[in-house]
């Protein structure tokens, strides 16, 4: 388990952090060099923890919790402090646990390396479960551009028609059919019977886990229809 890497003790050596993690969990101290060299700290092995960069404690970090060679691994924000480099070494070492059976759970606000590593996500906004799935099935299809020369009257119609939508991209509006009860054709229903003109209706060509999140947790609910008196 990785939670917070800069907890580590500043005194002790990179070597010495992982010689007495892997004291404590009965494995062999040849695993300490294997795992120096897989994390790229072999050559900074004799410095203090204190002297590392918060890249190096993130990748000492990632050591601990492979030195007891775990069947699952919990990291939170895992790529926090890496460089580009760092972030790319990370996600081959994540898939690379996983190919092997390995399960990965990891919580992290880069999105973008969410999805260049998940295969399931779970997508939580003010404490509750949004969406939960395969990553690829979320994906599919999440969301359609709908644009109109009048959006006033295109977003009273999705209101209406209680359509939860997002502004943008431009002056387009953008709908979450992730829960599949919006489709192309509903929109297209919707604006017709409200004789909203559409200039564009199709799928989005770059859903991504970014897009999809802030289609979920940023829409804007259409208001609560008063009751008829």
């Amino acid at each position: 388990m990785l939670l917070d890497a800069s907890a580590m003790h500043p005194g002790r050596s990179g070597r010495s952090t992982l010689t007495i993690a892997a004291r404590m969990a009965g494995v062999h101290p040849r695993r300490v060099e294997h795992l120096l060299d897989l994390v790229g700290l072999a050559d900074a092995a004799e410095k203090r923890v204190g002297t590392y960069s918060l890249g190096m404690r993130q990748r000492l970090g990632i050591a601990q919790a492979l030195i007891g060679e775990p069947q699952a691994l919990i990291l939170d924000e895992p790529a926090n402090g890496l460089d580009p480099e760092g972030i790319a070494w990370m996600r081959t070492l994540l898939r690379d646990f996983a190919d092997h059976g390995g399960t990965v759970l990891l919580s992290s606000h880069l999105l973008h390396e969410v999805q260049a590593t998940a295969d399931h996500v779970v997508v939580i906004s003010g404490g509750a479960v949004v969406a939960a799935g395969r990553l690829d099935d979320l994906l599919a299809s999440s969301t359609i551009l709908v644009r109109s020369p009048d959006p006033g009257a295109l977003v009273a119609a999705l209101q209406v028609a209680r359509i939860d939508y997002v502004d943008g991209p431009g002056d387009a509006l953008t709908v979450d059919v992730s829960g599949g009860r919006v489709t192309t054709e509903v929109l297209a229903g919707v604006a017709r019977d409200h004789k909203v003109l559409l200039t564009e209706l199709r799928q989005s060509e770059t859903n991504g886990l970014e897009q999809l999140f802030f289609s979920l947790t940023a829409t804007k609910a259409a208001p609560a229809q008063e009751a008829a008196a």
